[in-house]
């Protein structure tokens, strides 16, 4: 039985996928899977360089606003609400791209949805959250180096979320966590078709600067106010991303907004210089040096 066939838009910040997708749009019937660990955020619009309004109007558009920018939101999550999208996208007889740079969502959606060997088992969890509370993460970890050497040794003590999943495996399955057979990206529920535009570094850069300007040209500083005025913490989740983090001390009046401004496009250079390394180390990506180029083949 083959697999759905879905396709995916990604590379770095700034690259042109959320363009390129609309292009796509011209020729295809699509719905878009926002693909952004920033873009889940309400609120935040300007500086995740979300899709503007005309643009969810051209073409439906999902995961965009699903989160509560002072709340957490995990990868579990997004895959979780991802697939379901996915799903009913699917049963419209539509075709579903992942557009967006976060490669640990591309990562998880590649991935068999029975991530790491056995599903969560909430009870045996938190018998191993008392153990924590109770005796300490010395002895939590002491627990696992007796049922899985192997795995504690990889593991600090201080890492007590991944020490608890791996207590968790052992107990459920009764196979060690490092016996286990890791799931694959062939695996994976999709048919996967990956594409992104193979920009020159200095395009690139070039690009991403004029994005920063542009941003803060259309109310960037607003937004983060704004943001901040609503209640939502300056150390939450959502506000340690790109252009929130730099200019919250702006607003204190602790920093310069020119100083926060070369700050914030040194970050965002170095933050898709990260991208590329993850991405050119995916093998399924076909990097396109024009849009034009971009087809595929039917399942």
């Amino acid at each position: 039985m083959s697999k759905p066939l879905l396709l995916g838009l990604v590379g770095p910040t700034a690259s042109g996928k959320t363009a390129l997708s609309m292009q796509l749009a011209r020729r295809h019937d699509m719905e878009i899977v926002c693909m952004d660990s920033m873009q889940v955020y309400r609120g935040m619009d300007i500086g995740t360089a979300k899709p503007t309004l005309e643009e969810q109007r051209r073409l439906p558009h999902h995961m965009l606003d699903v989160a509560d920018p002072r709340e957490p939101y995990s990868v579990a999550e997004y895959r979780e609400a991802a697939a379901q999208a996915i799903d009913g996208i699917l049963k419209r007889g539509c075709l579903p791209v992942l557009v967006g740079g976060t490669g640990l969502y591309l990562r998880a959606l590649s991935l068999p949805l029975s991530l790491g060997g056995t599903s969560r088992q909430d009870e045996v969890r938190e018998k191993y959250e008392a153990v924590l509370q109770r005796d300490g993460k010395e002895a939590l970890h002491a627990l696992l180096a007796n049922r899985d050497p192997e795995t504690a040794l990889r593991l600090h003590p201080n890492d007590t979320r991944r020490v608890i999943r791996a207590l968790e495996v052992w107990e459920v399955t009764g196979v060690p966590f490092s016996r286990q057979q890791m799931p694959r990206v062939e695996d994976g529920p999709y048919d996967l078709r990956l594409f992104a535009m193979d920009l020159p570094r200095g395009e690139l850069y070039q690009r991403i600067e004029e994005r920063v300007d542009l941003m803060l040209k259309d109310g960037l500083i607003d937004e983060v106010e704004s943001l901040l005025r609503h209640g939502v913490p300056p150390d939450a989740q959502a506000m340690q991303g790109l252009g929130y983090k730099e200019l919250v001390p702006v607003l204190r009046g602790e920093t310069p907004l020119e100083d926060a401004v070369v700050l914030l496009k040194q970050r965002t250079r170095n933050y898709a210089k990260r991208q590329l390394t993850w991405f050119n180390k995916d093998k399924r990506i076909r990097w396109l040096k024009d849009a034009k180029d971009l087809r595929w083949e039917e399942p």
